[in-house]
């Protein structure tokens, strides 16, 4: 009895796999044979698959017919059931004509069919069968959701199926729909990078405007501009409202570009007329975008080199990066953008800065801020002031009490150079007395007489033309004066003596802008 059992089951499990192959490689003939013969069509394999399941996968219409036709005689109850378990696997393999026959049999396209809660239509998007998708819209809720509030046409941007979006639009599918994290099928494709799904959700109504981040004011255009997507970032640029450049409360996308070392997107945004000073970051402690990249990135970073020469605004933060350090190149870069004006010509007013042989002035209140650094950046000295002489900053505007008093020796002979150092104040020539007589500075010996009448004359002439146009321009060279004055006049004769530079000190990037100094207000 037992053996005769045994044998039974074998031969059942045998009919069951040749009726499942017969499935799977689509012979009808051989299938409707075993069907006749009585198998199940409800047998499964190790992974859980019917006959149906098979068919349906590989793509065989004739054997799905065949399996429909033999369920016909079930319960309707049950053949939709039957029919259901299939359906989902059709779609996702992309057989249209085994869709369309489970769609015949009165398959449920409205269920969800996996953990996510996802439809045949989300699933059909997902994979890009567009001629499924475009039966499916007329059939199923173009607006349904899974578990997390995502819609067919979110999935569609996603994955960049750009044919499946523009049959969801047509549908009517809602382009601005937001799922639970607040992100809408914009934001997503911008994520993502699907530069043509972008531009065909923003002319279809998309609105780039729609923060997309609950724990932040972000748009679309910050993502773009975070994963330096430049050809999306285009396509956002033209249609974002400007409030998110400089408006308060919000940030604007160079924080995150920069953030992100995207120097791609900071050189568009800059071309596109985003400020490169836009908003104040409370929350990070930063005055402008130039004071973060310098606190984010290298003094030299392509990012800085941009904001530099964009005519970023250079705050105490970031003048304190440039003084603080053994390091000229910063500096040098600045001087490259721009020029120092005379003192005089300096204003508070809100007009642009005026420029010069392609380089734009620095304003009062930036001249401030650089006069404050230096003179708590002492030690640094013979770093930065032979450069700040040279590019036309006024030197009397240096003959303060900290440079005189902490100075090096030689670099205090050779500020003394450039100004008349027999009319200096009482209280500034005691402060050289003492370090003589401390021995801590050894002045050139003719700071012991007046000055010469050939130096009191240049003097007289960088007064009359300011600095800023004796020591940068040519109009030297247009005075009726002998060749080999030129030279002299420009005080190219005083050489730069070797100065013993300090090493910077260890700064934290992030505590650089809040080195705490002293206030010194010289302008």
């Amino acid at each position: 009895m037992a053996t005769r059992i045994g044998s039974e089951k074998v031969k059942t499990a045998d009919m069951m796999s040749e009726m499942i192959e017969a499935a799977r490689s689509g012979n009808r003939k051989c299938l409707r044979k075993m069907i006749l013969r009585g198998c199940s069509l409800h047998c499964r394999d190790s992974r859980g698959w019917t006959p149906l399941h098979e068919a349906a996968a590989a793509g065989h219409a004739q054997c799905v017919q065949e399996i429909l036709s033999a369920v016909c005689n079930s319960s309707l109850q049950r053949r939709r059931d039957y029919v259901n378990s299939i359906t989902n696997k059709a779609v996702d393999e992309g057989h249209m004509d085994a869709v369309k026959l489970l769609i015949d049999k009165d398959a449920e396209l409205k269920g969800r069919h996996t953990r996510s809660c996802r439809t045949c239509l989300h699933q059909a998007v997902y994979k890009g069968h567009s001629d499924i998708v475009r039966l499916l819209v007329n059939l199923c809720d173009v607006e349904a959701s899974s578990t997390m509030e995502i819609t067919p046409l979110y999935v569609a941007a996603h994955y960049g199926q750009v044919e499946c979006l523009q049959i969801l639009i047509n549908a009517g599918a809602n382009v601005n729909v937001q799922v639970n994290s607040m992100a809408t099928p914009l934001f997503i494709a911008t994520q993502e990078d699907h530069h043509q799904c972008v531009d065909l959700l923003l002319a279809h109504g998309a609105d780039p405007n729609m923060v997309c981040d609950s724990e932040s004011l972000r748009l679309p255009i910050h993502t773009a501009s975070e994963f330096g997507h430049i050809q999306v970032l285009k396509s956002l640029i033209s249609v974002t409202d400007r409030a998110c450049d400089r408006g308060e409360d919000m940030e604007s996308p160079l924080y995150i570009a920069i953030y992100n070392d995207q120097s791609a997107s900071v050189e568009l945004l800059l071309k596109e007329g985003f400020s490169p000073d836009a908003q104040r970051l409370t929350d990070l402690e930063m005055n402008s975008p130039l004071a973060f990249a310098l606190s984010e990135c290298t003094n030299m970073s392509e990012c800085v080199r941009l904001l530099v020469a964009a005519g970023a605004t250079i705050c105490e933060d970031a003048w304190l990066s440039v003084l603080a350090t053994e390091k000229t190149e910063l500096l040098e870069l600045i001087l490259q953008h721009r020029w120092i004006p005379s003192p005089k010509t300096l204003t508070q007013d809100s007009s642009p800065a005026p420029r010069r042989n392609d380089k734009t002035a620095l304003k009062l209140q930036e001249v401030r801020a650089m006069l404050c650094v230096a003179l708590n950046q002492v030690r640094f000295v013979a770093c930065w002031l032979p450069l700040l002489l040279k590019a036309g900053l006024e030197p009397s505007l240096l003959l303060h009490s900290c440079i005189l008093d902490k100075a090096d020796g030689e670099a205090l002979n050779y500020l003394l150079e450039f100004v008349n150092w027999s009319t200096l104040s009482t209280a500034l020539k005691q402060i050289l007395d003492q370090r003589r007589e401390e021995k801590s500075w050894q002045p050139h010996p003719h700071f012991e007489h007046v000055p010469s009448l050939s130096h009191l004359c240049r003097l007289q002439l960088r007064t009359i033309l300011g600095p800023d146009l004796l020591m940068t321009g040519d109009v030297v060279q247009q005075l009726p004066v002998p060749r080999p004055l030129h030279h002299f006049l420009q005080f190219k004769d005083i050489s730069e003596a070797s100065f013993p530079f300090p090493q910077s000190p260890r700064i934290n990037p992030m505590r650089r802008g809040n080195l705490s100094h002293e206030h010194v207000h010289v302008l």
